[in-house]
């Protein structure tokens, strides 16, 4: 982790939130305490506009976890008030999505569309105040005047009309008298704030686009800061929570509060966003990857999308305990991604079947093993799970192994197989090189082998010891698949910080498609994560058939033998 607090578990991972701090869990509980709210309420509230990221899921964690904590509820509700950007499809996603990550809303879902009737009463409930005024200027004569940092904006020649007129602006522009974007709702606060979303922002425009839900009933769109605090009042929401860039946003959020009749005063709470190494979590970015054509759509196992992690066979229990684990912080902080792997790989560990597949197959004859000769062994299914129980997986004269498994002329530190050395099989025999087969080219095609058959098992008789084992498939019962090995997205861990191009730092080189790869026969009915053992956790993907399989890279292991090279 960068930027925060450096302490780690034994896994590597940042602490849990029950070891550090979190000022949400301590407000929430103040305010059950001091009889504030009787109940907590919360919400996961997404625009509609593209799919949830793993920053998504953070969020999604904190608001349903704090709900169960307190023995209250979360809502889910779609802040579907911009119809240009939104879709159905969106909708029908992220339900999805929520879903998989293991919440459950129950009756409560929402959309902000569902209060069109109420916000426009609202709002006229404002104008009837003289806290909003109809302004018929341009976006950009209306930008040009709001001021910057140190200088105050300048008020609207329409600021001061009159109540009356107003009144009759804002039902032409609700009956849709007026063209799109030419005349807006503003509320009347204050041009001179330092807050600049205090400087009379903008409440509704017109804007004639077929909405999801509405369809065409509506020409005037209520903007996301009017109906979010209000929605949230609606709902009886306790616990607003929201991200560190909305806390410039509260002053507005709670002056709405202040000066409308709701039902309900939420206390909005901030926290930072997650930030991940190696990884951009922009809604606006991840468009833009996609819209380029720089990944296969929006579930992508390279992308940090929840459709792309579950594509690529990352389960839902480790992005919860991942967002557990690193917990809530009031400033920002980037997340290696080196934690979130981790917290793949330990649940993987723990709940993966262990199945063998060759990657890079090189062919193996047993020369002094019977032809014509299957045997069946036991293999373990999880050496982690006792109840998982074993599989039998075939052994015949001819196997394949990985290529990478034998060297001809082996450094000191390859232990692995070598002409005249022995190696043991995985749950078979013990084996020792006899003979190497090249083609014109020098490349090693095939080897020639012996077994020992007091070896069954992979046992050691005699006190017998080999330095490595392998793992294998038999040739005859091998199943072909395609393998595709996912890496990072990006080469840089924090992708655009070198010249504002995060393109630029895309890549080249994540992903690896492998086709004829050997998997052993029980890996036809995969039907979730496993692990290729010695390799790595792999999942089917979509796209994989009984006659075709295609399996995507979830998480690598370690690999000693690669660390040394790498340090060579």
């Amino acid at each position: 982790m960068t930027d925060s607090d450096p302490t780690t578990d034994a896994a590597g991972r940042p602490p849990s939130p029950e070891a550090a701090a979190n000022h949400i869990r301590k407000a929430v509980a103040a305010d059950v305490e001091s009889g504030r709210v009787s109940g907590v309420v919360t919400r996961f509230p997404p625009e509609p506009n593209g799919h949830l990221h793993i920053g998504h899921a953070k969020s999604i964690c904190l608001n349903f976890g704090l709900a169960a904590e307190f023995a209250g509820r979360c809502h889910l509700r779609f802040d579907d008030t911009n119809p240009v950007k939104e879709e159905q499809a969106f909708i029908d996603s992220i339900l999805r999505d929520v879903r998989w990550l293991g919440f459950d809303w129950g009756d409560h879902l929402y959309y902000a569309s569902d209060y069109f009737a109420q916000l426009a009463d609202w709002a006229v409930h404002l104008i009837a105040a003289g806290k909003a005024y109809v302004d018929d200027r341009s976006a950009d004569e209306v930008r040009a005047t709001r001021g910057t940092l140190t200088e105050p904006g300048q008020e609207s020649p329409n600021r001061d009309r009159s109540v009356a007129e107003n009144l009759d602006l804002f039902a032409r522009m609700r009956a849709g008298a007026f063209p799109d974007r030419s005349h807006v709702l503003r509320a009347r606060i204050d041009m001179a704030s330092g807050n600049m979303n205090l400087r009379d922002p903008v409440m509704y425009r017109i804007l004639r686009a077929p909405h999801p839900r509405t369809g065409n009933a509506w020409c005037i769109y209520p903007m996301y800061d009017f109906a979010h605090g209000q929605s949230d009042a609606i709902e009886d929401i306790t616990h607003s929570i929201c991200t560190l860039e909305f806390e410039d946003h509260r002053p507005l959020y709670d002056w709405f509060l202040e000066n409308l009749p709701v039902p309900a005063r939420p206390r909005q709470i901030e926290f930072a966003r997650l930030n991940l190494s190696y990884t951009v979590l922009s809604k606006r970015h991840l468009t833009r990857l996609v819209a380029e054509g720089h990944v296969d759509g929006w579930d992508d196992p390279r992308l940090p999308t929840l459709g792309g992690l579950r594509r690529r066979g990352v389960p839902p229990e480790a992005i919860r305990d991942f967002a557990n684990r690193i917990g809530v912080a009031r400033r920002d902080a980037v997340i290696e991604l080196e934690y979130l792997e981790a917290c793949i790989r330990e649940h993987l560990n723990r709940v993966a079947a262990r199945r063998m597949a060759v990657l890079h197959p090189l062919k193996v004859v047993i020369d002094n093993y019977p032809e014509g000769r299957t045997e069946q062994l036991d293999a373990v299914n999880n050496p982690e799970d006792a109840a998982a129980g074993s599989r039998q997986v075939p052994f015949s004269r001819e196997l394949y192994i990985e290529a990478d498994d034998f060297l001809e002329d082996p450094p000191k530190k390859f232990f692995r197989l070598a002409p005249g050395r022995e190696v043991r099989m995985r749950y078979a025999y013990f084996l020792t090189c006899t003979g190497v087969v090249k083609d014109d080219s020098g490349n090693v095609t095939e080897l020639h082998c012996t077994y020992d058959p007091d070896t069954r098992g992979g046992n050691a008789p005699y006190g017998r010891k080999v330095k490595a084992t392998l793992h294998w498939v038999s040739a005859a019962e091998a199943i072909p698949a395609t393998v595709r090995l996912y890496d990072r997205l990006f080469l840089s861990p924090r992708p655009g910080d070198s010249d504002g191009d995060f393109v630029a730092d895309l890549n080249p080189d994540s992903v690896q498609t492998l086709s004829g790869c050997m998997l052993e026969p029980a890996l036809a009915d995969a039907a979730g994560t496993v692990q290729f053992e010695r390799l790595g956790y792999f999942c089917p993907d979509p796209d994989s058939t009984p006659a075709a399989p295609v399996f995507n890279r979830t998480a690598t292991l370690r690999d000693t033998w690669a660390n040394l090279q790498k340090r060579a």
